[in-house]
């Protein structure tokens, strides 16, 4: 088994649920007491939310640089940066290390196409949703991605940063989410991305008219996958 580094903290909640994934897929894939082989370098969110609401984004990717040199010290034979945002400065991160990144929209990107979707709304930070890296990289896959409007990108962007990341989980922020994915796939969306690691927390299969692919779980198992393989 490979040994996975997590650059994480961003949140700690949803950094939580990665930790147990890869526990989880482990044990159903090797039984017994088996577990993960995995170091975490969590770094302070508060630090990172400044950079990125100041637009600060190449501070931000030296800040997970650093870490992934720290994983990589540490015995990291492969790295996840454990939020979708951060993957705006996946080329810093890459270009600190000898080692792989597993990127999470290949992996979220992977689902979708072997799911036979096409087009596929995307949920997530405003950034995420707003700016091209995310939706790009999912569109060099063959993906049409659509995003909600003005309106209810803000809300999504709202919940998460005042609610999941803070632990909160609101049943009416549930049903607001549930209005902005119906709107979605009024659009023609096929599916939806949960596209920020935190709102899985939220949102389930059952909140949704349409398949929704969570993208910590899909990316902690792409993880196993590639540690195992």
């Amino acid at each position: 088994m490979r040994t996975i580094g997590l650059i994480g903290g961003m949140s700690w909640e949803s950094s939580a649920e990665y930790y147990r994934l890869l526990n989880e897929f482990v044990r159903e894939r090797l039984g017994g007491l088996h577990s993960a082989r995995c170091v975490l370098h969590s770094v302070d969110f508060a630090d990172i939310e400044e950079l990125q609401a100041a637009g600060e984004w190449e501070r931000a990717g030296e800040i997970l640089a650093d870490a992934a040199k720290g994983l990589e010290a540490a015995g990291a034979e492969l790295l996840l940066i454990c939020t979708n945002t951060m993957h705006k400065v996946a080329g810093q991160v890459e270009a600190a290390v000898s080692v792989p990144l597993l990127h999470l929209g290949d992996a979220t990107a992977d689902a979708v196409r072997s799911a036979g979707i096409g087009r596929v709304g995307l949920l997530g930070t405003a950034f995420t949703m707003e700016q091209d890296f995310y939706r790009d990289r999912l569109a060099g896959h063959g993906l049409d991605v659509i995003v909600p409007d003005a309106e209810g990108r803000a809300l999504v962007h709202r919940v998460i940063y005042e609610e999941l990341c803070l632990g909160v989980v609101r049943e009416e922020s549930r049903t607001a989410y549930q209005e902005v994915i119906a709107a979605l796939v009024a659009a023609g969306a096929e599916g939806v991305i949960l596209g920020c690691t935190e709102i899985e927390l939220l949102i389930g299969a059952g909140d949704s008219p349409v398949p929704v692919f969570p993208t910590t779980r899909l990316h902690a198992q792409a993880a196993v996958d590639a540690a195992l393989r």
